[in-house]
């Protein structure tokens, strides 16, 4: 996913402590996969060859495969999305089964259940041998509720809230006007958050989607050099959580509306560190933000639009001491707009869920922050498509 365009000077090799393999290319990971895959070659059909053809004769046949795949992707997309809501993956976590047997647990009409879960089998997300279903190490993994690791989270909350919101794509982009649940509210988080069942998923679904990038800033920020930090918009508590586990020496907040606080404070007693963070309610525009050392915003900045995209910098500019940090991460867009598939959907997803938010590129973040006073400033690649941009007062 890096550029293969003129980089620019902050987006060259990453430095040590934020340097990380490249994770394999996961077709899943993407949605669709067929968007970022190359047109492959066709070849005619013998007696069907157009001996009119304006085309050279080396040049390949154009194929529809691609626009094919990427148009009916939605359906292997629900496929994934329904199994994670019947809870197949934790299912067969307890105990495989054969077809009949799994039915009956899951509660499946006969009809469709047999092309369901050899539909999963034939995606590469269950194994079948001798009639029996069991979850493949991936799902097994990631998708069964009941390990730490389940990133089922976010797809809970894609197939309750998102699937639905973008099938109203067309709308927003002609109207520029949010089509989720929330669409007539003037507060996006505020009316999301007044309903505790959606709070609690959208809580959860924010955990998971984001663990993994979590992790890495915790394990390869340079945390020696500071001692406090704040998260803002900190959802359930994750970053500060992982942060705080892997470096003991650490105390942090997590800033959010005081909506949050019960979910916040659950989460971080159940990991044994109500000791060292604690939560700040408030409104991070209207309210003064806690001064750390380190300012966090962890798939905050792409909610908002430009004017408090920069103002949410400015804040966090006055909130840290000379030589403190920002830490903004997303899925940034390659400068050049034409490579990070995942970010310019993610951009997408804003427009669908948000009345002003966008995804951005690392060249114009580095620009916001230089404007709100940040004296150094770099863009390096965290993991899979998310990238972390660090300001330095």
């Amino acid at each position: 996913m890096a550029v293969k365009g003129p980089a620019s000077p902050s987006e060259g090799k990453p430095p040590a402590h934020f340097r990380a393999k490249k994770p394999p290319r996961n077709p899943v990971a993407e949605i669709p996969a067929a968007m970022n895959s190359k047109p492959k070659r066709s070849q005619p059909l013998v007696g069907f060859e157009d001996s009119h053809s304006v085309l050279p004769m080396n040049t390949p046949t154009p194929s529809p495969d691609r626009i094919m795949q990427t148009g009916m992707a939605f359906w292997a997309s629900k496929v994934l999305l329904s199994a994670v809501e019947l809870e197949v993956f934790t299912d067969l976590a307890r105990k495989p089964a054969d077809g009949d047997t799994l039915r009956g647990r899951l509660g499946l009409h006969e009809r469709g259940a047999r092309d369901f879960l050899d539909a999963l089998v034939s995606m590469g997300f269950l194994e079948r041998e001798n009639g029996v279903y069991r979850n493949t190490p991936e799902t097994d993994l990631f998708l069964d509720k009941r390990k730490p690791t389940y990133l089922g989270g976010i797809l809970e909350m894609a197939n309750h809230r998102l699937f639905p919101s973008w099938a109203h794509l067309t709308e927003a982009l002609r109207t520029g006007e949010p089509q989720s649940e929330t669409k007539h509210e003037a507060d996006t988080f505020g009316a999301l958050y007044a309903d505790p069942a959606r709070l609690r998923e959208f809580l959860r679904a924010m955990s998971s989607v984001s663990r993994r990038a979590n992790q890495a800033i915790a394990a390869n920020f340079p945390w020696k050099d500071y001692k406090t930090f704040v998260d803002l918009g900190t959802a359930q508590g994750d970053l500060p959580a992982q942060i705080a586990l892997k470096n003991p020496h650490l105390a942090g907040i997590g800033f959010d509306l005081p909506q949050v606080e019960p979910v916040f404070e659950e989460y971080i007693r159940s990991l044994g560190l109500a000791d060292r963070l604690r939560f700040a309610g408030g409104d991070f525009f209207a309210d003064p933000l806690p001064s750390a050392d380190v300012v966090l915003l962890g798939h905050i900045l792409h909610d908002w639009d430009l004017p408090r995209k920069r103002a949410l910098l400015v804040k966090a500019h006055a909130a840290l001491p000379t030589g403190g940090a920002v830490i903004a991460y997303d899925a940034l867009i390659d400068d050049d707009r034409r490579e990070r598939t995942h970010g310019l959907l993610m951009s997408l997803n804003m427009l669908v869920e948000t009345p002003g938010g966008f995804d951005y590129t690392g060249a114009e973040c580095q620009r916001w922050m230089r404007d709100a006073g940040f004296r150094e400033t770099r863009v390096e690649h965290l993991l899979g498509p998310d990238y972390v941009v660090i300001g330095i007062k």
